[in-house]
């Protein structure tokens, strides 16, 4: 049986380097822990005075409405956690 032939396949060399990388400009976004952790803190704490308080503080007349804006703040949070970079 005939042998088959043996292809020599030339070796790779990379393009001529004559771009340049192209730059990835970030924005500055070191506001955003801070800001995050804000929120989660305010949303905590809003939520325990409230029932340390039975419901008289932060806001009384938001009544049991209070638990809401708690995790509002925190719902907040990770919305403003999305822009981490």
């Amino acid at each position: 049986m005939p042998k088959s032939r043996i292809r020599k396949k030339a070796d790779y060399t990379p393009p001529p380097a004559t771009k340049q990388a192209a730059s990835i400009k970030l924005t500055n976004r070191s506001w955003v822990a801070p800001v995050m952790l804000a929120m989660f803190a305010i949303g905590l704490v809003w939520i325990v005075v409230f029932y340390v308080t039975d419901g008289t503080l932060p806001v009384k007349s938001l009544s049991n409405w209070n638990i809401v804006v708690g995790f509002g703040f925190i719902a907040a949070g990770f919305g403003v956690s999305t822009q981490w970079k």
